[in-house]
C-alpha cells in the first residue's frame, strides 16, 4: 500500500488540455501547469505527463490536541485527537494564523516523515478516538488524508479535516468519502473578502457546505475567523445565519472566533471580545441552535445548550469539560436530540493538554 511508495507520488485530478498543459482539477484554481511548474499551493507539481504530490508523507509535526480545538464540540467531546499537517495551501489568506506551516516553501525541511499505516499506529497507541489533518489545508494533500484515513478505519480510528473547503466538485466524492467529521472555515459572507484577502471566491465554499449537508453523512461545523473592519459586521453576519439556517439548518454548530494580529494584518487589532459575543447573539436570534465564541474566554459561549428546553448539556472552560448531562445524543432533563457524534460513555477526559508525539 503506501508504505512502498517514495514521498512524491502522483496526483489523482489532472487531465491533459490541447495546447499541451495539464490542468489540475483538484481546486477551484484549475492551475494549469507545464512541465517542471507548481500549482498556486507548491506542493503539486507537473512531472512529466502527471501532476505530482510532493509532500506525501512529509509532516510539520505530530501533536495530541483536545478535539474541541479544531474546533469541533460535537464530535466525540473531550476526547483526543493526533494533529497534523504538511506545507502550502491553495488559498493566500493575508491573515494566516499558520503561514509559518501553509506558506512553507521548503518541502525537504518537513521533519516529521510517516506512512499512512505509521499515523495510525500512533494514533491508537495514544488513545485517540480521532486523527486530524489541520495547520494547513488537507484538500491539497488528499491522497496522503485519504490513504491515512483508511489506515485509520481499519483501526476503528476517525479522520477530521480541518478545511477552507475550497476543493473542486470532481473531488469532493472521494476525499469527503473517506473523512468522518470537518470544520469547515466559512472565512467571511462577500466576495470581496474573498478576492481582497484570500485570492479566492466565496461560492465554492458554500457549495462545499451544501454538499456535505446534502450529500454525505460527514458530521460538519462551520469557523468563521472575525475581523475587524473587515467581515464583523451586523449586516454581514446576518447575511451569513440567514443563509446558515436555510442552506445547512439550526443543527449545524457556528463558531465565531478571535482574530489576532499575523502574517500580512499586524495593522489591525485583536477583534474584541465583545465582537464574537454580539455575532453569537444575532445568529441564535436568527435561529442556529448551537452557536460558540472562540479565542476568547467565555464560558457561556463555549457551553453547548440544549435546543428543547435551554439547559446547558456539556459545559467547558476553554478546551476543558464540566458537567456532561447527555445520554448518548439525549439531553437528560427533556430527551430533546443534540446534533453531533457522541460516545455512549460519555465525555472523554483529555483536557486542555498537548503532546509533541514523534512518529517514524
Amino acid at each position: 500500500m503506501a508504505e512502498t511508495r517514495a514521498f512524491s507520488v502522483p496526483g489523482r485530478w489532472h487531465h491533459r488540455l490541447e495546447d499541451g498543459r495539464i490542468q489540475c482539477d483538484l481546486c477551484p484554481r484549475y492551475c494549469k501547469l507545464n512541465d517542471g511548474q507548481r500549482a498556486f499551493c507548491f506542493v503539486r507539481q507537473r512531472v512529466g505527463d502527471t501532476i505530482e504530490l510532493t509532500s506525501y508523507g512529509r509532516a510539520s509535526g505530530f501533536c495530541i490536541d483536545p478535539i474541541e480545538k479544531k474546533p469541533l464540540n460535537h464530535f466525540y467531546p473531550g476526547s483526543s485527537v493526533l494533529s497534523f499537517g504538511t506545507a502550502g495551501c491553495n488559498l493566500g489568506c493575508r491573515f494566516c494564523q499558520n503561514w509559518d506551516i501553509s506558506k512553507a516553501r521548503e518541502i525537504d525541511r518537513l521533519g516529521d516523515r510517516a506512512t499512512p499505516d505509521k499515523i495510525a499506529e500512533a494514533a491508537a497507541e495514544g488513545g485517540c478516538r480521532s486523527v486530524a489533518f489541520t495547520y494547513n489545508d488537507p484538500v491539497i494533500f488528499a491522497e496522503y488524508a485519504i490513504d491515512t484515513a483508511k489506515a485509520c478505519r481499519e483501526r476503528g480510528i476517525r479522520t477530521v479535516a480541518v478545511t477552507a473547503g475550497y476543493i473542486a466538485p470532481g473531488a469532493r466524492r472521494e476525499f469527503f468519502g473517506a473523512i468522518d467529521a470537518a470544520n469547515v472555515d466559512l472565512k467571511a459572507f462577500s466576495e470581496r473578502f474573498y478576492k481582497k484577502l484570500c485570492y479566492a471566491e466565496l461560492e465554492p465554499v458554500k457549495d462545499t457546505l451544501r454538499y456535505l449537508r446534502e450529500e454525505t453523512d460527514v458530521w460538519f461545523e462551520v469557523t468563521t475567523l472575525l475581523i475587524p473592519g473587515e467581515n464583523d459586521s451586523d449586516d454581514e453576519v446576518d447575511r451569513l445565519s440567514e443563509w446558515f439556517v436555510e442552506t445547512l439548518g439550526p443543527d449545524v454548530p457556528l463558531h465565531f472566533t478571535a482574530f489576532h494580529p499575523d502574517f500580512k494584518m499586524t495593522d489591525i487589532a485583536r477583534t474584541p471580545d465583545a465582537t464574537c459575543k454580539r455575532a453569537r447573539n444575532r445568529a441564535k436570534r436568527h435561529g442556529i441552535h448551537h452557536v460558540y465564541s472562540g479565542n476568547i474566554h467565555d464560558e457561556g459561549g463555549q457551553s453547548t445548550y440544549c435546543p428543547g428546553c435551554g439547559e446547558v448539556v456539556i459545559e467547558r472552560d476553554w478546551y476543558r469539560l464540566g458537567a456532561y448531562r447527555l445520554d448518548r445524543d439525549r439531553c437528560r432533563n427533556c430527551r430533546a436530540a443534540i446534533g453531533g457524534r457522541f460516545a455512549a460513555e460519555g465525555a472523554g477526559s483529555w483536557g486542555r493538554k498537548r503532546l509533541r508525539v514523534a512518529i517514524g
